[in-house]
């Protein structure tokens, strides 16, 4: 089973097209962790509550990963994590770090800013878009973790399926 985590910056599609991924292969997907919890327990949080989506967000990920058989597509990842983190605060917490050094996902679609901004109370950064996608570009690639940019405003599921099928699987 592979891992693929859907992820850039708010008001991409990721969303979307995470439920479009799972659809397309019949496969389970985690929605979004971050906002469920914001969902529960009220947009106003503190550095604590970040350990608590991310911690959260991967055991999400373990139940559904019983479900799936040959992909598991997640709505945000550790990276966004991080770069949340270093945003809103100045650093990351060791656990999202150490977590991300065990490479938990296998392949990313880092979905681009180029779709118009959607109002949404949880949303807080419509001015960082492009900054935030270079930050989690860079992640990426500092890393060393596979991935495909997902962009333009039509036909970006068909686009990720494609990608699905042709470099994911091949691995």
């Amino acid at each position: 089973m592979k891992k693929i985590a859907i992820i850039g910056p708010e008001s991409t599609g990721k969303s979307t097209l995470t439920i479009g991924l799972a659809k397309s292969f019949n496969e389970p997907y985690v929605p979004e962790y971050g906002r469920k919890y914001l969902e529960e327990n009220g947009i106003q949080y503190q550095k604590a509550d970040l350990l608590k989506i991310s911690k959260g967000m991967m055991k999400a990920e373990e139940e559904k990963a019983r479900e799936a058989t040959q992909f598991l597509f997640c709505d945000t990842d550790l990276i966004m994590m991080k770069v949340w983190y270093e945003v809103k605060y100045g650093d990351c917490h060791p656990f999202v770090l150490e977590k991300l050094s065990q490479k938990p996902y296998d392949y990313y679609l880092l979905c681009a800013p180029d779709l118009p901004w959607e109002e949404d109370p949880l949303r807080e950064n419509p001015n960082l878009r492009e900054e935030l996608f270079g930050r989690y570009q860079k992640e990426l690639e500092d890393y060393g973790f596979a991935y495909s940019i997902i962009s333009g405003k039509e036909k970006r599921l068909e686009a990720a399926v494609k990608i699905v099928e042709k470099q994911i699987s091949l691995r």
